[in-house]
């Protein structure tokens, strides 16, 4: 058998590692952010019901199209968003691959504001785009001065702004979008992936009267859907027709759009729990803090809580009680994501003792 040394692989590809978290089968997972309640068992019966239906008709090719999916996404999302205003594809990682491959390339930099999700760089490699991650503001926190003055010196053709921010938490305010967007004349994409767990408003409330605006969504977290891998985006009708140009044909399978039609069919059912999730991040922020660690501000399912003096041994503890969490390389932090009460409660209770 060869290596990989031994194959002739892209020169930029040459030493990079695969991207991911650890899988490991622990009784707490709260490592990647998973909405850990699961789907309702009414909206599964419902959800298998459709893709029953959809199995008798494989041998055809799926919709290309996916209007009733886009229809569905444009209800759900409203800001009078219609079909045209929506687009979808294998989890928001292959929307914002659609997105550099459109409009990124080797003549156009792409620029974030680090510590951020740590797929952009990997997407940039992907579609051979420059990237370039500038710091974040105290606390991790983005002001519009700051934002637009970075965007105007650095001059990319493509901005990210993950709000709220993973791996922080962070929320950040429409003032800081517009900013962003009057300070360049390119795209500008903001990651939505939490949406449902901040309390500010949306940007595509800002996307009338932008056409370099995107705001990427996932079904992921809020509706539990990390499994079945379903992403969207709202823009301007011009951009769905640019991402249509790279897309694969039928990227979307008939299977994938059944499950996701059926799901926000059920949409107030599948989203109940947020505001419980958002009770368990908050109890994490309170108790953390309370132990003497400093958790920083969070409108996501998740909470980076800094103050370790050895965040690996506390992380082999946690796993050794049954716990994992994720160590996403800011010294002296871990994130952990908010689960159910009882995940909750047994996480906090096996923290202490690892703090000395």
């Amino acid at each position: 058998m060869s290596s990989l040394e031994d194959l002739p692989l892209r020169p930029d590809l040459v030493g990079q590692k695969p991207y991911g978290a650890p899988q490991l089968a622990v009784p707490v997972q709260l490592n990647v952010n998973e909405n850990t309640f699961g789907i309702p068992e009414s909206v599964a019966l419902d959800i298998v019901k459709e893709l029953a239906a959809e199995v008798m008709s494989l041998n055809r090719y799926p919709d290309r199209e996916f209007v009733e999916l886009r229809s569905l996404f444009a209800k759900y999302l409203g800001f009078n968003l219609s079909s045209e205003n929506l687009w979808a594809a294998n989890g928001s990682n292959e929307v914002l691959t659609q997105v550099f491959q459109a409009f990124g390339g080797p003549q156009t930099l792409a620029l974030s504001f680090g510590p951020t999700y740590s797929m952009y760089p990997n997407i940039a490699r992907l579609t051979l785009t420059p990237y370039r991650e500038l710091p974040r503001e105290a606390e991790f926190e983005l002001s519009p001065g700051y934002v637009a003055n970075a965007i105007s010196e650095a001059k990319p053709g493509l901005v990210i702004l993950c709000n709220p921010n993973n791996p922080t938490g962070t929320p950040i305010s429409l003032e800081v979008i517009r900013a962003a967007y009057d300070s360049f004349e390119g795209i500008l994409v903001v990651d939505e992936a939490y949406a449902e767990f901040n309390d500010g408003e949306s940007a595509i409330s800002l996307l009338p009267g932008r056409p370099r605006l995107l705001v990427s969504r996932t079904m992921s977290k809020a509706f539990a859907f990390a499994g079945a891998r379903v992403g969207y985006l709202a823009a301007d009708g011009a951009v769905v027709d640019a991402l249509r140009l790279v897309r694969l044909p039928y990227h979307l399978s008939a299977l994938t759009q059944a499950a996701a039609r059926a799901a926000l069919g059920h949409a107030d059912r599948m989203l109940e729990n947020v505001e419980r999730i958002k009770v368990q991040r908050d109890r994490i922020i309170e108790r953390t803090r309370d132990l003497g660690l400093q958790p920083y501000r969070s409108s996501a399912n998740f909470v980076l809580v800094a103050g370790f003096n050895d965040p690996e041994a506390v992380f082999d503890g946690l796993l050794s009680a049954g716990v994992i969490v994720r160590n996403v390389g800011i010294p002296g932090t871990l994130r952990i994501t908010a689960g159910t009460e009882a995940e909750t409660t047994k996480l906090l209770r096996e923290l202490e003792p690892l703090l000395g």
